[in-house]
């Protein structure tokens, strides 16, 4: 059993993707090779816009968080299912829209913006910028002014809630880099003044409370907090919220430990919480946002690569290394990731041993994972790591002077390139 609804086994015993022969696209394309199922992707798509619709009366927007890949490839495809994006950068900004994706539907994140970044989303109509902090905030109504613009905005607060997620990706609570703090009296400060500046136009809240959280409490209450946020607003201020953004940070399913909810579990829960605080504090019901990336795309992806050398040391460990590692998939370093990892070549074979995962790179830490039960691999295998569709190619460097690899989208067992494979004349293009 895969970690992953749309993993099987052929006649060949080779793992498929999709319906895909992975072993087949490895030769074709090359290793490491990230690979993505649309099929996958849209379907999930699909699981959060109708869970809009059933929870919500469809009134609220799904917007991708690129940050979990990007490319002009999956731009279009969220194009395609009516969602928006949630972009943090200029480049992200920059790919979308070289796609046509409508500017309208994008929002604009980020605890640092430059002036650039500003200015580029106030030239382009970008939907909303998601406000973090007061510099911010001041800088954006003097470049509006300087361009005679208008600033849409909504502010990031921190709705102080613990998503007992890992350390480094918890976001809610008040030590956090990311916005305005409830609890302190600084969120509604920061409202006060916005509604004061001249260039700025405030349309709502928005929070997150970190990443890859495996209940539906954590969401409800953050819907339950930012609903009391509103009313204190309301009574402080006057004026509604038009929207109310809750992030996102669904758990997906990395091992067979891992336990999410269905997407739908989430949405049910935000929403429901939320109207009922709405009408319970008298409230107007605002448009709902919410921000999945990882629960989009994680599952649809798989990495590839081939197996080089072997190395056993007695009564310590086995090295398995592959021709890839932390320049392709940086999560095990950063944050002791697991992963369900396969030998595509041998997937019908049970995993009969256990062994650590080695990458290429000069650096000890360089491992795709330790004590993997895995099929007795060989030099030549082909690897597959399962679950690597997001924070994978999104993350990648080109330490040791490592290429990026391709990336390859399957939809109906059929495969095309959407990323080509860095060539070393990429690598130097821009040194003098």
């Amino acid at each position: 059993m895969f970690i992953s609804e749309n993993l099987g086994v052929n006649h060949l015993g080779n793992l498929t993707i999709c319906g895909a022969d992975v072993v087949d696209l490895a030769k074709k394309y090359g290793t490491p090779l990230y690979v993505l199922d649309e099929n996958l992707i849209i379907k999930n798509c699909n699981r959060f816009n109708d869970a809009i619709d059933k929870y919500y009366n469809g009134h609220g927007l799904v917007c991708y968080a690129s940050k979990a890949f990007s490319c002009r490839e999956i731009y279009r495809l969220i194009k395609g299912q009516d969602m928006g994006v949630d972009a943090v950068s200029l480049g992200e900004m920059y790919t979308a829209l070289s796609v046509g994706f409508p500017a309208k539907k994008m929002h604009l994140h980020g605890n640092n913006k430059t002036i650039e970044e500003l200015k580029f989303a106030l030239e382009n109509n970008i939907g909303r910028i998601v406000v973090d902090n007061f510099c911010e905030l001041k800088d954006l109504n003097r470049l509006a002014g300087q361009m005679n613009l208008c600033a849409k905005i909504i502010l990031r607060v921190k709705p102080g809630i613990d998503a007992h997620t890992h350390e480094f990706i918890k976001t809610g609570q008040i030590d956090s880099k990311f916005g305005f703090a409830i609890e302190t009296g600084e969120a509604m400060e920061a409202l006060k003044l916005a509604l004061k500046l001249e260039n700025i136009r405030l349309k709502g809240a928005h929070c997150h409370i970190g990443s890859q959280i495996f209940d539906s409490r954590p969401f409800a209450l953050a819907a339950q907090v930012m609903a009391k946020y509103s009313k204190d607003v309301k009574d402080k201020t006057g004026i509604e919220f038009d929207e109310l953004n809750l992030g996102g940070g669904f758990g997906v399913k990395y091992t067979q430990k891992d336990d999410p909810l269905e997407c739908e579990e989430y949405v049910k829960a935000i929403c429901l919480s939320l109207a009922q605080k709405c009408r319970e504090y008298g409230l107007k019901l605002p448009f709902l946002i919410i921000e999945p990336g990882r629960s989009l795309i994680a599952s649809a992806g798989i990495t590839l690569y081939t197996v080089g050398n072997i190395k056993t040391i007695p009564n310590v460990r086995k090295y398995v290394a592959v021709d890839g590692g932390m320049t392709d998939n940086p999560r095990y370093a950063l944050y002791k990731s697991e992963y369900e990892v396969i030998v595509a070549n041998k997937a019908n074979l049970e995993k009969s041993e256990v062994v650590t995962i080695a990458g290429k790179c000069c650096e000890s830490g360089d491992l795709i994972g330790e004590n993997i039960a895995l099929q007795v691999a060989q030099p030549g295998d082909i690897l597959a790591v399962c679950a690597t569709g997001a924070y994978n190619y999104s993350m990648a460097s080109n330490y040791n002077r490592n290429l990026k690899p391709a990336v390859v989208m399957v939809k109906d067992a059929k495969s095309r390139v959407i990323v080509q494979r860095e060539t070393l004349e990429d690598l130097i293009r821009n040194d003098l």
